[in-house]
């Protein structure tokens, strides 16, 4: 089996596949970040690079069977502008919809955010079906709610796996995740200057919010802190966030914790995906797609 995938990121795409139990033959990716490039040739140096997806022709790639990709939200999102599809990150899923029409998988999977229904109808009638919504709770520690369009049959809901912040939390996570005693006091003091949004606390027996790209020390717009048994307050660690992603711990390593933290952010939920992918085999609900 040849796989295709576009925004390929740090190639969440073949921890799947490989956790799934999928074999692939040949797995092309396209994705212009060299950090997250070389996390995937780190972990997967038989990766055939692309480089920009709008440089990809079918003609200069083997038959394609499965064609995977998550194309950039920001254009979709609830958060941010919603610049909706004017934004020129979103237009990259028409991107997404030319090579699905050249290349004619016999499967595809799109990945998106949560969105307004009309945004969502758009997309659903460029892939002519509907999207499955996820929440990556049920199968890790964090709540992360995503749209899934494929054409691979029988796709259910995952079972609940009651993973908890406890299951993922580190237990001794280094000094430089610790909050200086400075940053402590305004934060004591709830002084606005500081952050400009509620800090969330997570028991051990709640689920983590939502990763996001601009994570930087585990900051998000919601503000992630873990407290530990002595009453210290530090960011989630990047070896935490990759277990909320289902990521093997250490993946990521190797490049700069900001970097990390950016790459999780903008990545897939490992078992999320490897539930999708485990019907792969079965006959795809559609023949000929789109032709």
């Amino acid at each position: 089996m040849n796989v295709l995938s576009l925004f390929d990121g740090m190639s969440c795409g073949q921890i799947a596949l490989n956790r799934a139990g999928v074999s692939y033959n040949n797995y092309f990716a396209s994705e212009i970040d060299k950090y997250a490039i070389k996390i995937t040739q780190k972990n997967y140096p038989n990766t055939v690079q692309l480089g920009d997806v709008c440089s990809i022709k079918s003609s200069d790639l083997p038959k394609i069977d499965l064609l995977i990709g998550g194309s950039p939200c920001q254009g979709f999102s609830y958060a941010g502008k919603r610049l909706n599809f004017e934004d020129p990150r979103s237009k990259l899923f028409f991107e997404y919809v030319r090579l699905l029409e050249e290349c004619r998988p016999k499967y595809f999977l799109l990945e998106n955010v949560r969105m307004p229904k009309e945004w969502q109808e758009i997309i659903s009638s460029y892939l002519d079906i509907d999207p499955i919504e996820i929440n990556s709770s049920l199968v890790s520690a964090q709540n992360r709610r995503r749209l899934y369009w494929t054409n691979i049959p029988d796709i259910k809901q995952p079972e609940d796996k009651n993973i908890y912040w406890k299951d993922v939390q580190e237990n001794h996570a280094e000094n430089v995740y610790y909050l200086t005693p400075k940053m402590e006091f305004w934060i004591t003091k709830d002084d606005k200057r500081f952050f400009k949004h509620k800090i969330y606390h997570k028991s051990l027996k709640e689920k983590m919010q939502m990763l996001e790209a601009s994570h930087h020390k585990g900051i998000s717009n919601q503000r992630n802190f873990t407290i530990n048994d002595f009453g210290k307050r530090r960011y989630i660690s990047v070896l935490e966030c990759e277990r909320l992603q289902t990521v093997p711990d250490n993946y990521t390593k190797g490049v700069s914790n900001t970097q990390r933290y950016k790459m999780l952010g903008n990545g897939w939920t490992v078992d999320v995906i490897a539930h999708i992918f485990k019907n792969i085999g079965q006959e795809p609900k559609t023949k000929n797609y789109l032709f």
